[in-house]
């Protein structure tokens, strides 16, 4: 008889990560089964071209039965916990939620882990917004954290959870501090996609102009389809570790700009107008990573540079809204 293909469970799925790893482990023979919150309106168009290939099951992050009922009955061989509440402007604003998915809905799902099948491997989301003010550039795995926003605090708190749940109870549990990623299915309200789309909108005479925060902000931005691999490489191995998964470069808001606009022939700075609505409370100044344990141990490294990702944005941004009726007026 042929072995038996692996199956792993991915908690938000429909997410921009989710379906990217769904992609990339179809392609490597796995079952994968996406857990989806029960809410009025799924959404899923994500992953709607994979609707025949990957089972969508009911599970929620705040209710720890219902993560218990999904692994007894899919026994995953993995699990990649990649929900969370995690737009970091809006975590200010719902700070108790942010909390409840993105730091508690860690440990109840390790802990289902720890109930129903402790040889389950764990793949935890972690961000580069744990370092926050950060105190050493570039960041490693070493670097102390000190989160700026509700959202970092509460993956600080999932990161340590995942770490004490590896030593207490011998989990194969890893965590990948992933730096900025980005593509064309990034969310609209992130401030790349958000300049894509804008861009292209301006570009076909949809809009005239673009309301953005801190252009000086700087981050480590790096496509999406690459860094799910690395999420792949790490439960492959031998003993569990956290691996800092990024480019190594920064870029700032101002230079996403430039680029996308000039993609479209455009001046960037006849079209963005900085709105203070878009400020945060407190800001995140320069996030660079340093991933060379990630290529040592695991041999990845990211494919995609940073214009070729703006590129990548802009062009799909300009199909998505030239495929898409105009605004009637």
């Amino acid at each position: 008889m042929g072995t038996m293909s692996k199956r792993a469970l991915i908690t938000g799925i429909t997410g921009q990560d989710g379906s990217y790893l769904a992609e990339l482990l179809l392609d490597k023979g796995y079952d994968v089964v996406g857990m989806v919150r029960r809410s009025s309106t799924v959404n899923t168009e994500r992953v709607a071209h994979l609707a025949d290939s990957v089972e969508l099951v009911p599970g929620d992050l705040l209710d720890q039965a219902s993560l218990i009922e999904v692994l007894r009955t899919h026994r995953p061989d993995e699990v990649y916990n990649l929900a969370a509440q995690s737009f970091v402007h809006t975590s200010f604003g719902q700070p108790v939620l942010t909390g409840e998915t993105t730091a508690l809905g860690v440990t109840r799902l390790l802990d289902a882990v720890r109930l129903v099948d402790p040889s389950i491997r764990y793949y935890q989301a972690s961000s580069s917004e744990m370092f926050g003010h950060a105190r050493q550039v570039p960041q490693t795995e070493d670097t102390p954290f000190h989160p700026r926003s509700p959202y970092g605090v509460a993956k600080v708190y999932g990161h340590w959870i995942t770490i004490n749940y590896r030593e207490s109870y011998d989990l194969h549990a890893s965590s990948g501090i992933l730096f900025n990623h980005e593509s064309p299915r990034r969310g609209l309200e992130f401030v790349t996609r958000k300049i894509s789309h804008g861009a292209a909108a301006i570009s076909l005479g949809l809009a005239d102009e673009l309301r953005l925060g801190n252009l000086d902000a700087k981050r480590d931005w790096g496509f999406a389809g690459d860094y799910v691999e690395a999420m792949w490489l790490m439960l492959q191995l031998d003993e569990p570790d956290d691996f800092v998964v990024c480019t190594g470069e920064t870029h700032s808001v101002r230079e996403f700009c430039e680029l996308a606009f000039g993609r479209l022939n455009l001046n960037w700075e006849d079209h963005v107008v900085v709105d203070e609505a878009f400020l945060r409370p407190a800001e995140v100044d320069l996030l660079v990573g340093d991933s060379s344990k990630a290529a040592e141990r695991l041999g990845w490294k990211p494919q995609t540079g940073f214009a070729e990702l703006v590129e990548m944005m802009v062009d799909a941004d300009v199909a998505l809204l030239e495929g898409s009726p105009r605004p009637p007026g």
